[in-house]
């Protein structure tokens, strides 16, 4: 099965500690499918939420279809998210009592359809994010001393 990602958050795993993750599909307008084949959305600052037992994405960036006349969408409309009823009502108690978040990491198309990728997360810390930076030195570190060894076997 191809899946052609279209954009991704790449900030979102670095603010945020990924618990679960959830595919949803995403209800868009026709001039929105053009411009997310062109490759032309940001997910940056979006996040989803759960209001009247639906599930809307919020801040997503489509930008305007550039062949397209005045039924051009709006750019940063609320986007529906499509999900199971009890996917949805379950991802709202775990929202409203753990103080989570809905973060989508990508958007891409699967069998010709937008999907979207959405995660539970919580917020990480600024220690959090410390802690993760000097991992990820120490590993650079380590692999660039591997790689020396190597060089002077």
């Amino acid at each position: 099965m191809a899946i052609r990602t279209v954009t991704k958050n790449r900030k979102a795993r670095h603010e945020y500690h990924i618990l679960e993750t959830y595919e949803a599909g995403l209800a868009l307008k026709g001039t929105e499918v053009k411009s997310l084949r062109a490759g032309k959305a940001n997910l940056q600052d979006s996040y989803a939420r759960v209001e009247n037992a639906e599930l809307l994405l919020y801040n997503m960036h489509i930008s305007p279809y550039e062949q397209g006349n005045r039924f051009n969408h709006e750019p940063k409309r609320t986007r529906k998210l499509l999900m199971h009823k009890q996917e949805i009502m379950r991802l709202l108690g775990k929202t409203r009592e753990r103080g989570l978040a809905l973060i989508p990491l990508q958007v891409y198309f699967k069998r010709g359809l937008a999907k979207v990728e959405l995660a539970l997360a919580k917020g990480k810390k600024l220690h959090d994010r410390r802690q993760d930076a000097a991992a990820r030195d120490a590993q650079r570190e380590m692999d660039r001393a591997v790689k020396e060894g190597m060089r002077n076997y």
